[in-house]
């Protein structure tokens, strides 16, 4: 039969290590009845609903996830008070402290998640106006996460520059300072505007970006690959293909979520190969 592969909504003990310590402790139950459904149970099923895009009330009972309302409710205050901020900031002082972080560049990029209506959300104007959000995301030489935000559709990529920037968390891990900022910033041609080149000279940041009217060929391709291929692993996910919540928070969530697992994965590479 060969080795299996583990389902991907299946909580490691080692995740879970990592996770735990950083859930909110549960208020008291307002109604007595069924015992509490345990942490990393709603966990799972939060992932179920993440990867295969289920809605959350078909979630199958018999995995013994508890009910969707359960896992929703878990997964808004889990994102309310950060976890996933800081699971993200423990995974990459992680990273850095084995030096394996490449602050050398970043890279930018955005990618369209469609939905017919609710807060973030606005009429594309490269899709016939259809409403959707948008994913925007930054990400070192090597397609680590560093950032990502939820916007509507209709903004515009360069205009998501500066905050996504300033949502870099500063990574300890090393002696001396903590660090939040790349060397140089790597963007395609969505992002070529002047205001935003000087943006980035004062924040001591090397801009990098394709112009528009010219030929293919900058070479800058060979770089840039890493965030597609970043923003596919998000979109692995089924649950972000398309944002089917109204609230863009439990979105939001979900793709903190999604961050953090990737993230994971180059730690957990980082010890296989060690």
């Amino acid at each position: 039969m060969g080795n299996r592969q583990p389902r991907p909504w299946i909580v490691s003990d080692e995740l879970w290590s990592l996770i735990e310590p950083l859930l909110p402790e549960p208020g008291p139950k307002k109604v007595e009845g069924r015992p509490r459904v345990p942490d990393r149970q709603a966990l799972c099923g939060v992932l179920f609903v993440l990867h295969t895009g289920i809605q959350r009330e078909y979630l199958p009972q018999e995995l013994g996830f508890g009910s969707g309302m359960t896992c929703w409710r878990r997964l808004a205050a889990w994102n309310e008070a950060g976890v996933w901020d800081q699971l993200h900031v423990l995974l990459l002082e992680k990273l850095r402290s084995n030096n394996q972080l490449d602050w050398e560049r970043a890279v930018i990029d955005s990618a369209r998640a469609g939905h017919p209506a609710g807060p973030k959300s606005g009429p594309s104007p490269v899709d016939r106006a259809r409403p959707g959000s948008k994913h925007h995301l930054i990400v070192d030489g090597q397609g680590i996460p560093l950032a990502v935000s939820l916007t509507g559709g209709n903004r515009n990529d360069v205009t998501q520059l500066e905050p996504l920037l300033d949502e870099i968390p500063a990574v300890a891990g090393r002696v001396g300072r903590l660090r939040r900022r790349p060397d140089a910033l790597l963007a395609d041609r969505g992002y070529d505007h002047d205001k935003y080149r000087r943006l980035l000279w004062q924040r001591g940041i090397r801009p990098m970006i394709a112009k528009r009217g010219q030929p293919h060929g900058t070479g800058l391709g060979v770089f840039r690959y890493v965030v597609e291929r970043t923003i596919a692993w998000l979109h692995g996910s089924r649950r972000l293909r398309i944002r089917w919540e109204r609230r863009d928070d439990i979105h939001e969530a979900f793709l903190g979520l999604a961050v953090c697992l990737i993230t994971h994965r180059h730690a957990q590479r980082l010890c296989y190969s060690g």
